[in-house]
């Protein structure tokens, strides 16, 4: 077995936790302006849900365990980048309206 399916897989992971975190981030910015924020929620979540669990799924089917525990690893990076990445906006935010940091 090449080294190919897992680093494919990883990509894959990484890109599938950016776009599940990011429509997480855009759910909660839109929850104060939504009429039906509990609709919303429920709704987003299915949608975010059953893309990661598709994913997943043809991951595994496509490079096995591997591929699932690199694309795993892949989410989790996304994740860890994404906090990371809005506590400095945060941050900065903060600096610059003169507020502590948290």
């Amino acid at each position: 077995m090449t080294a190919l399916p897992t680093l494919l897989s990883a990509c894959a992971g990484l890109a599938l936790g950016w776009v599940y975190f990011r429509g997480l981030r855009a759910t909660v910015d839109a929850l104060p302006r939504s009429v039906h924020p509990g609709r919303l929620m429920l709704a987003s979540y299915l949608a975010r849900t059953a893309l990661a669990a598709l994913v997943l799924v043809a991951i595994v089917r496509h490079a096995g365990v591997a591929g699932l525990a690199a694309a795993l690893a892949g989410f989790v990076a996304a994740r860890l980048l994404l906090t990371r990445r809005a506590r400095l906006a945060q941050r900065r935010a903060a600096s610059r309206d003169g507020r502590p940091p948290r």
